[in-house]
């Protein structure tokens, strides 16, 4: 009997990513419909209070941002292809705003984990800004990852639990549904 025997789908390999992109309910929606994510939690990162509520979250005082931790096997998606959909599933030039989410802890940030997570994030922001792919320059931050608390129960899964709720129909559906015609190629099942 063969002693690597694999107990899901995935080389067993695993590295962790760590996105804010406003609303954790779309970034969720996205993120976990590529190929090669393992797992996507919705939860707060970046500030400086410990288990944060998402009441203290939304008070606009503990630092912290609303983020997904993306959980992922890099031997079938990679970083880069991750930041890819980072960069095109919201607005990075809003300071501390998507949409009509306003506050700091709707802020576009990348948590990076480790020097190369760096390294690639800021160069891709950078080619970014040059190209002119937007009219304003990229507000989005890139720090280093210190801490992330899971988010409430209620809030995980949430599209896929809600999906007929108005926020889900009327904000993540448009957003998911664009985002699955520019990366059919990369989502689960395809």
């Amino acid at each position: 009997m063969s002693s690597d025997i694999k107990v899901n789908e995935y080389s067993g390999a695993k590295d962790t990513a760590t996105f804010g992109t406003g609303c954790f309910w779309c970034s969720e929606a996205v993120f976990q419909e590529l190929k090669g994510v393992i797992k996507v939690v919705s939860g707060y990162s970046g500030g400086h209070v410990a288990n944060p509520t998402y009441e203290q979250v939304c008070s606009k005082t503990t630092g912290h941002a609303e983020v997904v931790e993306v959980i992922y096997d890099p031997s079938v998606i990679s970083f880069d292809e991750l930041l890819e959909v980072f960069w095109k599933t919201h607005d990075p030039t809003t300071l501390n705003r998507q949409g009509n989410d306003v506050g700091p802890q709707y802020r576009s940030v990348i948590f990076y984990h480790n020097p190369v997570q760096k390294q690639k994030a800021e160069q891709y922001k950078e080619a970014l800004d040059k190209s002119g792919a937007w009219t304003n320059p990229i507000v989005t931050s890139v720090e280093p990852f210190k801490n992330f608390y899971p988010a409430e129960n209620y809030h995980q899964d949430y599209y896929r639990l809600n999906g007929q709720a108005p926020y889900c129909y009327y904000v993540i559906r448009p957003k998911l549904e664009k985002f699955e015609k520019v990366f059919k190629n990369k989502l689960k099942g395809h």
